[in-house]
């Protein structure tokens, strides 16, 4: 398998995924503003999305959306116990959590991106981000991770948002500071920071 990533983007999740799953995989970095891979390759060939993560199967196929990616990357190694299993009631939890990241906090941040965003518009948006962030912080009341005591794929998706909450100065509750400084020691979060040379 072969990731395609951009240091600390959405991609960091499937990228954790990976180094907690303990699978082989190459990687790549993308520059998403030149749509060039890191060994001057153009990443539209790739992924015609022309986004990260990317994720190239070791039979050819292509497989984007983190969300979907996370999943086939737990599912490969089902001993890591990354997701629950298929059909489960528990997994359609996970699902649950990495659809509501997805929809309610990952596109929540669009605006902030955006440079030609209205600065009114921006707090808006960081509002709403509060918010959300205020609504996983009950769900975790009790808990050490979003699906009980064990971590799980959306953890890392989740993690992936806490870090651009924390770039961006979104401020967030002791819940989930205590959520965040949990993730950001596991070996293989930590190793997968260090592989992107970014800080968490």
């Amino acid at each position: 398998m072969k990731l395609y990533y951009s240091p600390g983007a959405c991609s960091l999740s499937p990228h954790i995924a990976l180094q907690e799953a303990g699978l082989k995989f190459d990687s790549e970095t993308v520059d998403l503003r030149t749509k060039k891979t890191k060994s001057g390759g153009d990443f539209t060939q790739v992924s015609p999305k022309g986004q990260v993560p990317a994720l190239v199967l070791d039979d050819g196929q292509l497989l984007t959306e983190g969300a979907a990616m996370v999943q086939y990357i737990a599912d490969r190694k089902p001993e890591s116990k990354l997701a629950p299993a298929a059909g489960t009631m528990e997994r359609y939890r996970l699902q649950e959590w990495l659809n509501f990241i997805a929809s309610e906090v990952h596109k929540g941040f669009s605006p902030l991106f955006n440079p030609k965003t209205p600065d009114d518009m921006k707090q808006s948006a960081i509002d709403r981000l509060k918010l959300r962030f205020d609504y996983i912080a009950q769900q975790l009341a009790g808990k050490k991770y979003l699906l009980g005591d064990a971590f799980s794929v959306a953890d890392g998706y989740l993690f992936t948002m806490l870090t651009w909450a924390r770039g961006r100065k979104i401020e967030t509750n002791d819940a989930l500071n205590a959520y965040y400084d949990r993730v950001k020691v596991r070996p293989a979060v930590a190793a997968t920071a260090q592989a992107e040379g970014i800080t968490i």
